[in-house]
């Protein structure tokens, strides 16, 4: 029995990602109270629920406070046989708080004596005992829902074939390294087209970008490299049963030499593995 726990803090996207397991053919609960857990468990166990891939359940600061710091003997206490993933959506404290402001939506811990900053702390502090079990955790500041949806099938449910879910993603070191990245690679020491005025509001994706880098004898070497790298590592990783593989690729703003050298190599091992993917985090702002 696949069991997935979704939890985080609110706002981050919980109700996203339950629509999206859903979608998928899971049978889901939103708001389970920790105690009802195993008896959850026990139910769908059941035959008449074999046609779902599984059960998605999500717990979250919703819950008794005691129940949230049971969690993990809780949790322990499932059958043998049940697989059990936990998902968490997290995001920055300011994103959270725009969020909230623009929807005009309560947080479930604040008040008249608990303002909202406030109840964001909190509610991390009382998730603590869920977040340290955490197989997947996912930063969605910058995701939009399309991309948290696609994220919850690339990397929760990738494993579903057998087979490694990879994603080639570029991004620029100025707005931060993405959260979810696994392996990291700089590419900063290429020369940079945004210093070329014709090539300044280009991107990678355009063969004038392309043909700029390509003429850069560094560029071949480090791509070399990079794939020399993964070519040895990635498939240590799928055989020690890995379901997902974040690969950032970044430059300094995330637009030119990034942007190339994780579309070149996702045409590369596109061809190799089943389930590989492509995002441009800063050309999907």
């Amino acid at each position: 029995m696949h069991l997935i726990i979704i939890s985080g803090r609110s706002g981050a996207g919980k109700s996203t990602a339950l629509h999206q397991l859903e979608d998928e053919g899971y049978y889901c609960i939103d708001n389970l109270p920790v105690s009802l857990l195993p008896a959850l468990v026990e139910e769908t166990r059941r035959e008449d629920f074999a046609h779902f891939k599984g059960t998605a359940v999500c717990i979250d600061a919703r819950n008794a406070w005691k129940d949230l710091a049971d969690f993990a003997r809780v949790r322990d206490s499932l059958p043998a046989e049940v697989r059990c993933e936990i998902l968490l959506l997290e995001a920055q404290d300011a994103e959270l708080i725009k969020r909230f402001s623009e929807t005009r939506r309560r947080h479930p811990l604040s008040s008249n004596d608990t303002p909202l900053a406030e109840a964001i702390d909190l509610e991390r502090a009382l998730l603590a005992p869920i977040a340290a079990d955490a197989a997947l955790i996912l930063d969605t500041s910058q995701m939009t829902i399309h991309e948290l949806r696609d994220a919850i099938r690339q990397r929760l449910l990738g494993s579903a074939s057998g087979s490694m879910s990879i994603t080639f993603q570029s991004f620029g070191f100025k707005r931060g390294v993405p959260s979810d990245a696994d392996l990291v690679f700089d590419v900063r020491m290429l020369p940079n087209p945004h210093w070329v005025k014709e090539l300044r509001q280009l991107t990678g994706l355009d063969q004038a970008v392309r043909d700029f880098l390509q003429d850069q004898p560094m560029t071949d070497e480090l791509h070399a490299d990079i794939r020399q790298f993964l070519d040895r590592w990635l498939p240590r990783y799928c055989d020690s049963n890995r379901s997902y593989m974040t690969v950032a690729i970044g430059c300094t703003g995330g637009q030119h030499r990034s942007v190339y050298l994780a579309d070149r190599l996702y045409q590369h091992y596109r061809q190799q593995f089943p389930e590989v993917h492509l995002r441009h985090r800063e050309l999907q702002q």
